[in-house]
């Protein structure tokens, strides 16, 4: 899982920074952005991404070497991890030049529901990664998911393989069961996905060697598996550029959410505030035949079945 996310994260800044179109170069020298871009995923403290420095700002969610890590946590790893880096001086040189949101549905993860992008938020948090400097930054989105127990709800399906039109989409942290890849992308009902489990030759690129062997950082072989066989635990990742994207995007998610069929994989809301009322509104409203805890109690004999 730590792999896998350094692969989505390491697309997001090759998205930003060489754009989506771009594709690494049959010849030397290099671009220099793709260099510095694989520098930053090192196998070494010195490298701001390195799996050592992403499992030291992890501690908090039980990141450690030799653990088993679920989505959640390494999202709100990565998150941990560039709010450390923040502490550089100018928004121009920081590591990841980008706010990281992890799309959940309550502090802790666990209470179910479809996580909620709170567009309040995503706001709040580009500000303060410029340290208050613009109203917006690029954004990357990290959405951590349950879509099932043993094996993924099949309604989940196509609202999955449409995240994948998505013109900000980054793919998905997850895939096999107990072993994570990292999936780039779908084709009728099959899932293509890269496996960090391919030993490769440990190779450190510094920052300025346009002429180095990067070969170490890329798979040579796409994999594929059927989607309905994917583990229900993973992440989405998007990316916005900027505030313009960030709108299509919650344009797109909205009407995701509507075509869902009642099974969204997470929904759209301007702030918080907004979600408390509408809750309390349908807390309150006797027409939707909800009972209190009181009423239950009433109608129970010592026959007819409970609430828990």
């Amino acid at each position: 899982m730590l792999r896998s996310s350094q692969m989505l994260v390491a697309q997001a800044l090759l998205f930003h920074r060489l754009g989506r179109s771009w594709r690494k170069p049959l010849d030397k020298p290099l671009d220099r952005e793709y260099v510095e871009i694989l520098h930053l995923f090192g196998d070494s403290e010195s490298s701001a991404f390195s799996i050592h420095n992403l499992l030291r700002a992890g501690k908090a969610y039980g990141l450690a070497a030799g653990s088993w890590v679920g989505p959640y946590a390494v999202c709100h790893s990565w998150e941990s991890l560039v709010r450390s880096r923040r502490e550089e001086t100018n928004l121009e040189y920081q590591s990841l030049s980008m706010a990281v949101y992890v799309v959940s549905g309550s502090e802790d993860g666990e209470r179910g529901g479809a996580p909620v992008l709170c567009i309040e938020e995503a706001a709040r948090h580009c500000s303060e990664f410029s340290k208050g400097q613009e109203d917006w930054t690029p954004i990357l989105l990290l959405v951590p998911l349950v879509l099932g127990l043993d094996k993924i709800n099949p309604r989940y399906i196509p609202s999955l393989q449409a995240t994948f039109t998505f013109p900000q989409s980054l793919g998905i942290l997850g895939g096999k069961p107990g072993a994570s890849t990292y999936i780039v992308g779908v084709q009728d009902e099959n899932a293509f996905y890269l496996d960090p489990h391919e030993v490769q030759p440990v190779v450190n690129v510094s920052r300025d060697d346009v002429e180095a062997n990067t070969s170490s950082y890329h798979c040579n072989v796409v994999r594929h598996i059927p989607l309905d066989l994917i583990d229900p635990s993973l992440a989405i990742g998007f990316y916005c550029r900027d505030k313009d994207d960030f709108d299509d995007f919650c344009m797109l998610a909205s009407k995701l959410t509507d075509e869902s069929n009642g099974a969204p994989l997470f929904t759209v809301a301007h702030s918080r505030k907004l979600l408390k009322h509408d809750s309390g509104e349908v807390r309150s409203d006797d027409s939707l035949g909800v009972m209190t805890m009181n009423d239950v109690e009433g109608c129970v004999h010592e026959d007819d079945w409970q609430l828990l």
